[in-house]
């Protein structure tokens, strides 16, 4: 029996509508801008859920936020052999952000 033989017929859950679409990829597209432009500058970033995280931004690729946070057991960050050892890299979902602040110029 074939893979296709064996599959029932797909069933769509959710798609989303153009226009939230295009919503998304223009926020994505925003925050990226922002955050390339303050890359290696310490912020202080509040997602949707309420969660605050202060750190450095080092690097903002395809929806995704790197951000250096102090090292003090920080459960979701990663160590980053390339950069400070006192640092952990902790990725955020752009869309997730609610407020980006800028701490220190």
């Amino acid at each position: 029996m074939s893979y296709q033989q064996g599959m029932h017929q797909q069933k769509v859950l959710y798609r989303a509508d153009e226009s939230s679409i295009q919503k998304l990829r223009s926020m994505r597209e925003h925050f990226h801008h922002i955050c390339r432009h303050y890359t290696n500058q310490y912020v202080r970033i509040e997602t949707m859920d309420g969660q605050v995280f202060t750190g450095r931004i080092v690097k903002c690729d395809r929806g995704l936020l790197y951000l250096a946070v102090p090292n003090h057991g920080t459960p979701r960050a990663f160590f980053n052999p390339f950069y400070n050892q006192d640092e952990l890299i902790l990725t955020l979902v752009l869309y997730e952000l609610l407020v980006i602040t800028l701490l220190y110029t």
